[in-house]
Formats: structure tokens, sequence, C-alpha cells
């Protein structure tokens, strides 16, 4: 590490020890953990919460009387009640547990996308969405007969504003837009974009992803319709996800699976719903993962998303400096580290990404490597697939200076 960067905003040294997984040691080497877009470690609070829930409260909620059951529903309540605090929602009826930010798009899409889309119609989306935000509109689109329209980037590998601007129209229906790309880390301006959407009459729903796990939201700012995010992008457990649904539209959008929790009343040919958020969450919930998911929220917030995001970004500038002195590496992404989130996509030289994640991993270093769910824009960007490396609260200048050895290691099994 540099002189010029040091460690300020976070106790690193400190917040490893709370990651038991980090003592692992792959192939020998000290694990080096950069593939946190795609899940990231679980801190000892989390995990023991875990085993909490099943140790002290496991039994389905509101359906019974009796005291476990009652425990269980007071502390499903009470997440829900602390995610909408989280992003700052207006109400708790707008906070749905779901699996993940893949089926909460497809929620969206198979319910209010498939009543209100018709023919004629566009969505709007860009070019660099991750697939969980392009293949429900296609289906929609095709079913609906309506037509996709795709946002392009500029030439600082933004998304254009311009484009954007110019593709609104009054047959936009919807804009469905990621916060943070999974690729290039760009940073999408969602509060100017849904003010834009909203002229049009247009709906907007907002992946959140990559940013929800890295800086504070707000969707009463944002102002968007729907936001979608996963627990475990940000130290929760997999399988329990959140979708927000603005207090105004709760009553338009109709239930997406039916069954049990979510009636009101069942006769044989017909049955009405319970009111929002039980009319969205049929059958028996993930009320273990939205309980740990509390646990994730206090550490993230006991640590701050503000010095969270912070430190990111210092690691992003000592990564982006120290790899463009790699005459062999390509870079894709703003080129200044103020626009980005912190991840790096890039590529060796005459290497595939996958020989390189391989002789990383040999390293003790986990990066991913592939199209990364963005098949468009990796055509976009021209090129098969990219290695990515991605930060977290626990990740440190060692880390990235390990990277940067391990990529010379590349290049001479290469050269």
């Amino acid at each position: 590490m540099e002189e010029d960067f040091k460690v300020k905003y976070v106790d690193v040294e400190k917040i490893k020890k709370d990651f038991p997984i980090l003592n692992v040691k792959p192939h020998g080497k000290k694990l080096i953990y950069l593939d946190n877009a795609a899940t990231t470690q679980k801190p000892i609070e989390v995990i023991k919460a875990m085993d909490k829930y099943y140790e002290e409260l496991n039994a389905n909620v509101y359906r019974s009387p009796h005291y476990l059951s009652a425990l269980s529903t007071q502390a499903y309540e009470e997440a829900r009640e602390r995610v909408k605090k989280f992003i700052n929602a207006k109400r708790e009826e707008s906070i749905i547990f779901t699996r993940n930010t893949t089926e909460s798009i497809n929620f969206i899409a198979y319910t209010w996308g498939m009543k209100y889309i018709n023919e004629g119609d566009e969505i709007i989306l860009t070019i660099a969405e991750h697939h969980s935000n392009m293949l429900p509109w296609q289906m929609v689109a095709e079913a609906k007969k309506a037509r996709l329209k795709y946002v392009h980037l500029d030439e600082n590998f933004r998304l254009s504003m311009k484009d954007f601007k110019e593709k609104m129209s009054d047959k936009v229906k919807l804009v469905a837009v990621q916060h943070m790309s999974n690729v290039l880390g760009i940073i999408n301006p969602v509060e100017e974009i849904t003010h834009i959407a909203h002229k049009y009459g247009a709906k907007v729903l907002i992946d959140g992803a990559q940013s929800v796990p890295h800086m504070l939201i707000d969707v009463q700012k944002i102002g968007c319709d729907f936001f979608a995010f996963s627990g475990h992008k940000m130290l929760g457990p997999m399988g329990i996800g959140v979708l927000y649904i603005k207090e105004d539209l709760l009553s338009d959008v109709p239930p997406f699976l039916r069954g049990g929790e979510m009636i009101d009343e069942v006769f044989e040919d017909r049955a009405t719903f319970a009111p929002p958020p039980l009319k969205f969450e049929a059958g028996t919930p993930n009320v273990k993962g939205a309980c740990v998911l509390v646990s994730a929220i206090d550490y993230i917030e006991k640590i701050g998303l503000s010095n969270i995001h912070n430190h990111e970004g210092e690691l992003l500038e000592y990564g982006l400096q120290k790899m463009k002195e790699l005459d062999f590496v390509k870079l894709y992404g703003p080129k200044d580290a103020k626009e980005r989130g912190g991840l790096i996509s890039f590529n060796v030289e005459g290497v595939h990404p996958h020989d390189v994640a391989t002789i990383l991993d040999e390293e003790g270093i986990a990066v991913r490597s592939g199209h990364h769910c963005c098949l468009p824009l990796m055509r976009y960007l021209g090129v098969p697939a990219t290695v990515r490396a991605s930060f977290y609260l626990y990740n440190d200048f060692d880390d990235i200076d390990a990277l940067v050895e391990g990529l010379k290691k590349v290049r001479k099994w290469f050269k």
C-alpha cells in the first residue's frame, strides 16, 4: 500500500475478525474475497441470528395463537418495520418480502406489468441491465405486444441522459433501470430519471441490488414506484429479498401468488384478498430470512453506510490507479472513481477471463469471471466476458495489492 492511501473510514482489521469465513485458506493461501457484487460474506452476528431464530422463535406467522407463533409474527413484522426505516419508505405495508431481487422484479412484471402495459406501449431499459431486469420485461412485451427501448451509454461509460430524454414519450408506461451497474459500477441518476419519467406518466422500477449495500437509500426522495433488492448482497442470508411498492399503488397491484394467508374470504368460485402486505405474501414466508436481515442491517448501520461508501471509494481509486499501471490490463467503466461504485471490471490481454480467475484463485483471490448476467452489455462493449473484482467493508488496500500481484503472475503464465 502506498503512503498516500490510508484506511480512514472503517477499522478493517477489526471488521475482518467479525467474519469467520475469512479464516478459510483456499489452496493454503489467505482468502482475499473480491466477489462481493455476487454475494457478501456474513458477520458472526448474522450467523448467530440464524441459529437464534430456530432455537427460540420458529413457528408459522399469523396462523396460530400459541406463544411461538406470536413471537415469530412479532419478529417478522418488526423486520418489515426495520426495512421500512432502512430505505425510508412511508408505510410498512409497502415492504414486501420476496426471495431476491429477481423475484421482486418478476413480481411486478407478472402483476402490474401484465395488467397495465398494453399493445403499442413502450418499456424503457438500459443496455447495461442485469438479465433479471431485462427478461421479465421481454416477457411482458411479447405477451402484450409492447415495445422495448434501450438507453445506451456515453463515451465515458455513463448512462446517456440525452438518449434517455430522447426516448421518453407518452407511449412509455414503465422505466426499469438499475441504480448501480454490476459490471461497470456506474451509478445512475435515479432521482432525475424518476422525475422525468413521471412527467410523461410512466412508472419507474429501480433495481437496487447493487446500491443498497453500499449507499444510503431514500425511496421517498427518489420518488420511484417500485424498488427491489436482495439480502445476500448486504451481509444477510440468501433467500430473502425486498420489494418496495409505493403506497399509492398498493391497491393497483394484483396478488402475484395465491394460496394460504393472503386471503380475506374464499368461496368455491371466488376469493377476496387480505390488505397489503399480506395479499402479496402467499404461503409460509421466509420468516427466518426476514428476521436475520435485521441483524445485517444493524451491522451495516453500526459501521455506517456513509463510511462504507467512502471506504469503497478509496479502495476503488487506489485499485484503478494500480491497475492502470498494468499495460496488459484493459479496464471498463468510467475513469473517474467518483462516478462509480466499488468494483472494477477488466480483461487481461490475450487471456480468457476464466483463465484469469482460475489463476487468481490459486493465489487465494476470489473474483468473478463471465458475462455477469449482462450479455447485451458484453456485446455492446465488444467482449465475450470480463473479470470483476468487487469490494466491500472488509476489504483493504492489501487485498488490491494482492490482486495486482496476482495479475502479474497471470501475465507471466501467458506472456
